[in-house]
């Protein structure tokens, strides 16, 4: 019989465990972090003393020539009356709840269509995408505002077929709709992102749905919707932040009065008459960290919604 030999011991010294090299490991992975995460720091850094001076102004009554009077809560109270501030408020909503739903429709339908092998790929990914970096400039906004006034190409064409125009863009009824109409034309980004989500869903769950008698519709639905849901929330939620901060559509379509009849006073705008043209900074101050909480509150019902909705495969 052999005896059992003993153990080998590891010889001593200050030679370095695999404990030890694991956490020089993540100590030097913790520093690339944060190197990457630098510039935001500093940035953040020089955002904190307006950010702070901004909630002191809330609370006062500055007119940006004095010095600011503290006043309390006056400027909120002033807010609950306000008439002016619940037709932004509406506007803005209204323009938020329509447009957000009908640009990600549009963008994942368009994206479906190029994800099935559209010969030029490239090209028609890009001349969608191009709108995205355009819509909000002031020279796209007022070329759409040629377009749809009383002499431009949509009532030229209308009068073709023998229907009356109209200012699109002087009419109450329908400046909103035609900025609603530029913010779905934009389309773009969400797309592009949608795009490259669909090119990730495994075509193994297609092709035994296939086998099982599904449908397209079905498979869509079934499939792809759960499949990209998570980048469907992704979109969801930058689109509905962006769209609650709109400024430039409203400023340049109505000339920064928000008509014609307040039909286009988005709240930002309001907030920029109440700033810069009333001089009442207390006051839009006050604007401000009311459409943070707004902003906030809407992204937080998301956030506790997506649990419902958005599949994240494990």
């Amino acid at each position: 019989m052999v005896a059992p030999t003993a153990p080998a011991t590891l010889p001593s010294g200050r030679g370095s465990s695999p404990g030890r090299k694991g956490r020089r490991d993540r100590g030097r992975h913790d520093w690339t972090a944060y190197v990457f995460l630098a510039p935001w720091m500093v940035g953040m850094l020089f955002t904190i003393i307006p950010f702070g001076a901004s909630l002191y102004l809330a609370f006062t009554d500055y007119n940006l020539l004095s010095a600011p009077q503290w006043v309390g809560l006056e400027n909120f109270v002033e807010m609950a009356g306000d008439r002016r501030l619940r037709a932004a408020l509406a506007v803005t909503f209204i323009y938020t709840f329509v447009s957000v739903p009908l640009s990600l429709i549009v963008a994942l339908a368009v994206a479906a269509f190029l994800n099935r092998g559209v010969r030029g790929l490239p090209v028609y990914r890009a001349i969608f995408y191009l709108p995205s970096l355009l819509g909000s400039s002031v020279a796209v906004v007022m070329l759409w505002r040629a377009i749809f006034g009383a002499d431009g190409v949509i009532n030229k064409f209308l009068a073709i077929v023998g229907i009356p125009g109209a200012s699109w863009v002087s009419q109450p009824d329908t400046a909103l709709g035609v900025l609603i109409t530029l913010n779905v034309w934009t389309f773009g980004a969400p797309m592009v992102i949608f795009l490259a989500a669909l090119r990730q869903v495994p075509t193994v769950y297609y092709e035994a749905a296939a086998i099982d008698g599904a449908s397209r519709l079905r498979r869509f639905w079934s499939i792809t919707v759960p499949m990209i849901s998570p980048i469907i929330f992704f979109n969801l939620v930058l689109s509905l932040i962006g769209s609650l901060q709109t400024f430039t559509q409203g400023y340049v379509m109505s000339g920064g009065s928000g008509g014609p009849a307040d039909s286009t006073l988005f709240y930002n705008l309001y907030l920029y008459q109440k700033g810069f043209t009333q001089f009442s900074m207390g006051y839009a101050s006050a604007m401000a960290w009311l459409l943070l909480l707004i902003v906030a509150g809407f992204t937080a019902v998301n956030f506790l919604a997506q649990r419902y909705w958005v599949f994240y495969e494990k």
